[in-house]
């Protein structure tokens, strides 16, 4: 992704690309982009205000308790963007709340550390206000007090518009004390991360909002119970959060609508492709476009490359085949063929980008990231980079392909203390299981060829891991 860092001299400047004009962007079909400016810059709060902004607050807080909005976001079947897909609504009904509980927390996590994903950035960025709404609605919703904005320590840009945002928010009346004359008070605070991809993980992230080592708790209990300080807290993406507000306005059958009959999920996604394509960036489609019509939106691989394979929502997702692009890009049609939608944004793998040295990319990200809290994470997945590194160089030993089908397998789902071994594991399993090939031709080669297709494939590997 590329974008303009020009404007005032701040070489931090930054601005995401969606790759839709205006006129394309309108109130009936794009909730969460149709108020952003096609120059990029940021809309404030009286902007914000002109188009909309903050009628779903008040709304909800005049008409409605904490019970109808979890009803309606429930009915509108708004499901987590983060990577998980798990329904809001259900997530939000499971929140101990009422009689004697105290009032807990509700804490956007906006820690966008997934390799590839970049979407969060965009609306953090250009459009705050989205997310503070939403942010104010989830606390009604939950009961919370307090709310917190957990973002990537990189995103040094988001975090000066979030905070100036909030600001405008809490002098309008918006925050604080009795928001809009309801008697409901709710305030948020930006709280910078320090780089480490665990935090994405929910319970390692509110160790570290508390200032503890970033480590996944044991569940239960869960953080709707005791989270935060002991007291309930929710924890949801910036997308997820940003989607509520047009389902307070417009209710749940018209969110729903959105995606047609493309899927049983509803409303709109903000879908995104990387890789060697011609117009990398970011769209807000209906949930269930396909993944042929998201390649067609960016132009195709360039150089009239073909596609090999690719990956549905990060890296962290299994990888697809070409035939595999006629799918909905929705939780369940994805996961029917081994894989996960994830964060909704493609990465396009061209054919003579090699297998083996991709793999061995991703799994030393991965590698680095673990916390080191369980064994299969912190003792495995250096083993895969080792055989990785070995088969890459052509040194690898027979028997080392089943030895990665087994770590793979050691760290599945529900083999370790969260989701970033599992993680790990999609993209290694499903490699192997469509390429294997490439990786047997790493099995006894002479030292210095790194693998048995074309040779420029090697020159990708960064020059300390050759």
């Amino acid at each position: 992704m590329s974008g303009s860092t020009s404007g005032q001299g701040n070489p931090l400047r930054y601005h995401s690309r969606i790759r839709q004009s205006g006129t394309e962007r309108q109130p009936e079909t794009h909730p969460l982009t149709w108020r952003l400016r096609d120059d990029g810059e940021v809309v404030w709060l009286g902007e914000y205000l002109d188009k909309d902004g903050y009628q779903s607050v008040r709304r909800a807080l005049a008409e409605s308790d904490p019970q109808g909005i979890i009803t309606v976001v429930k009915d509108a079947n708004v499901r987590g963007r983060g990577g998980a897909g798990f329904s809001a609504g259900v997530k939000w009904s499971l929140t101990l709340q009422g009689g004697d509980m105290p009032r807990g927390y509700l804490i956007c996590n906006a820690d966008e550390m997934e390799p590839g994903t970049f979407k969060d950035r965009l609306l953090m960025e250009q459009q705050p206000h989205l997310l503070i709404e939403g942010m104010i609605l989830g606390a009604r919703a939950n009961n919370a007090r307090q709310g917190y904005i957990f973002l990537r320590g990189e995103y040094v840009e988001a975090a000066r518009v979030l905070n100036r945002a909030i600001d405008e928010a809490r002098e309008a009346g918006w925050l604080g004390p009795d928001i809009d004359g309801s008697g409901f008070d709710f305030d948020i605070a930006v709280h910078t991360g320090a780089g480490r991809y665990i935090c994405g993980e929910e319970t390692a992230l509110i160790n570290a909002l508390e200032g503890k080592r970033a480590n996944p708790r044991a569940k239960p209990p869960f953080p709707g119970q005791s989270g935060a300080w002991g007291r309930p807290t929710v924890v949801n993406n910036v997308e997820t959060l940003c989607n509520i507000p047009a389902v307070i306005l417009h209710g749940a059958d018209w969110y729903q609508n959105l995606s047609g009959n493309r899927t049983g999920d509803g409303g709109t996604k903000l879908y995104g492709v990387s890789g060697p394509v011609v117009e990398p960036g970011l769209w807000e489609l209906p949930m269930g476009v396909t993944g042929a019509e998201l390649l067609d939106r960016a132009g195709g691989l360039q150089q009239d490359r073909r596609l090999k394979t690719w990956l549905p929502g990060g890296t962290s997702t299994g990888f697809l085949l070409p035939e595999h692009l006629e799918l909905p890009l929705d939780f369940d049609s994805i996961a029917n063929v081994g894989s996960r939608l994830g964060t909704g944004l493609m990465m396009a793998v061209p054919e003579d980008r090699g297998m083996v040295s991709l793999m061995r990319n991703l799994e030393e990200f991965f590698a680095r990231e673990s916390c080191g809290w369980c064994t299969p994470c912190r003792d495995g997945l250096p083993w895969v980079v080792k055989l990785l590194r070995d088969l890459e160089k052509g040194q690898g030993q027979a028997g080392d392909i089943e030895l990665l089908d087994k770590l793979a397998a050691d760290c599945g789902p529900g083999l370790t203390f969260c989701a970033l071994a599992p993680g790990a594991a999609m993209p290694l399993e499903t490699a192997l299981r469509h390429f294997r090939q490439e990786f047997e031709q790493g099995i006894g080669k002479v030292s210095g060829d790194t693998r048995g297709v074309p040779d420029r494939v090697a020159a990708d590997a960064p020059a300390n891991n050759r």
